[in-house]
């Protein structure tokens, strides 16, 4: 089973840096994530979601090879290909695996303005050299599946490496 941690960051860009050094010690196999988002709320209040895999566009691709192949099994190969892009397109828009993006959302517009917040689903942790890598970067635990004390946990080990922003009026 998979745990649940949003943790936002006092600028718009940090998320996403935490998200690049996550991406990296996946490849170390350090961590393994089943989703990771990053939530950006502007200047001017907008909600914005950055998500690492973009579905649409992978079942685009994905539609077209498969519409190719039968469309010149067919000898139709060009309104196979672009059928199956359409079909895998559309069926890629309407699939959404991870972090629900309304949850996302939602949390989203409490974050204040200018600032962000990484939304990760991990499957499994190697836990004292992950949080070495990602603690320098601070962070507010916003919501976890983890229990009462691992979250108490990693809020500290993020509160003693970075700065810890404010909470939200709206909490």
């Amino acid at each position: 089973m998979s745990d649940l941690i949003a943790i936002a960051y006092d600028d718009t860009f940090k998320a996403e840096e935490v998200r690049l050094t996550l991406a990296k010690l996946q490849r170390e196999h350090l961590i393994e994530l089943e989703d990771a988002a990053v939530v950006v709320k502007d200047a001017d209040g907008k909600v914005k979601l950055k998500q690492a895999i973009n579905l649409t566009a992978t079942g685009a691709a994905s539609g077209g090879f498969w519409g190719l192949l039968i469309g010149t099994l067919f000898l139709v190969p060009l309104f196979g290909a672009a059928v199956g892009a359409a079909t895998g397109a559309l069926g890629g828009a309407l699939t959404d695996i991870g972090v629900d993006d309304n949850f996302m959302r939602e949390l989203g517009e409490t974050l204040k303005p200018e600032t962000s917040a990484l939304f990760i689903l991990v499957k499994k942790v190697t836990p004292d050299k992950v949080l070495d890598e990602v603690s320098k970067y601070g962070g507010t635990v916003l919501r976890t599946s983890l229990s009462k004390d691992d979250e108490e946990q990693l809020q500290a080990v993020l509160s003693s490496h970075g700065l810890k922003i404010p909470e939200s009026e709206d909490s």
